[in-house]
């Protein structure tokens, strides 16, 4: 069972994430093109088996939500069927500031207001921060999660992008557990693992990732979610790999693709799925083909041999 079935029980095992919707990051609107392209993507979401959709407020500067929001009005009764999870905190740079964060109370209910109104809903299932405010003060971050809470605007919170000490020190002033982290993993994103494989060794403190958060996530039932877990589709045709070991790695998924009788997409999820953590892969992709490539990862289980042959493909080298 995930973690966050633990809060959730529909939740799925692979999450959608839309901010590939609502068009381009530098144009104010969506066109119509832009809006019809992204309502395929949606209803091939859905007629793949999502349920949970993964947003945030400046994913398309806003437009990402908005178009999904659109979707749901057209859709009479399917806002109760979905799991739907937003982020804010992040802020871009402006004629008078730099881009930040910000855990201000104001800003967090500013951006929960605006969301619910893009979304056109009365709720939001998870709100997730969205990156470390150096400044944060938890007590204010836990004042604007209870007036939330208690307003019926959001059910549960998360994060994304911490470590384990942010986590716990967060988790402290705050009477409910966070239900989720989000963070950067896949099968060519590699700190989250490299992080306890090099324990102690020189080359290890190359390994950006606070160590022990996988492992603290695991023990307090915070459910891992995997961004960019496709790897930008770097092994499964969707960028040419450029490294000799993006290359082996390559061509080892094809080969088990081959074996297992699935998609590459399936075996690149499939890496992040067999982890004992529960990770829950967040899909990013627009493709309708993709889409279904990927609900295939659901049916693979990697044997331990094929599980580590593609980790030590993807790190280039072997073992220590």
């Amino acid at each position: 069972m995930l973690p966050i079935q633990h809060y959730f029980p529909k939740a799925d095992a692979l999450v959608y994430g839309c901010m590939g919707l609502g068009g381009r990051w530098d144009q104010p609107t969506t066109s119509k093109e832009q809006r019809d392209s992204s309502y395929t993507a949606i209803d091939a979401a859905l007629d793949a088996g999502f349920r949970f959709f993964d947003h945030a407020d400046i994913y398309c500067r806003g437009k990402a939500e908005a178009v999904f929001g659109d979707y749901l009005a057209a859709h009479s009764g399917l806002r109760e069927q979905l799991i739907l999870q937003t982020k804010c905190a992040i802020r871009f740079s402006d004629a008078t500031s730099v881009g930040r964060y910000d855990f201000s109370k104001s800003y967090i209910l500013d951006c929960v207001h605006q969301s619910l109104k893009r979304l056109q809903t009365d709720y939001i299932d998870i709100l997730l921060l969205h990156r470390p405010d150096q400044l944060m003060w938890v007590d204010e971050v836990a004042d604007a999660f209870a007036e939330l809470k208690q307003q019926g605007k959001v059910k549960a919170f998360g994060v994304s992008n911490f470590g384990w000490p942010q986590l716990q020190l967060l988790q402290s002033a705050l009477p409910e557990p966070l239900v989720a982290n989000q963070l950067q993993m896949s099968l060519n994103d590699l700190n989250w693992l490299e992080q306890n494989v090099m324990t102690a060794m020189p080359e290890g403190a190359a390994h950006h990732y606070s160590y022990g958060t996988v492992e603290y996530c695991q023990l307090h039932k915070v459910q891992l979610q995997a961004w960019g877990s496709l790897a930008q589709g770097l092994f499964s045709g969707g960028r040419a790999p450029e490294t000799a070991a993006q290359q082996a790695t390559s061509a080892l998924v094809a080969q088990l693709a081959a074996d297992y009788q699935t998609s590459a997409e399936a075996i690149v999820l499939a890496f992040l799925l067999k982890h004992p953590a529960g990770i829950q892969p967040v899909i990013g992709t627009t493709s309708p083909a993709r889409i279904v490539a990927c609900q295939k990862a659901l049916s693979v289980n990697l044997s331990r041999e094929h599980w580590y042959a593609l980790y030590v493909a993807a790190r280039g080298k072997a073992l220590p």
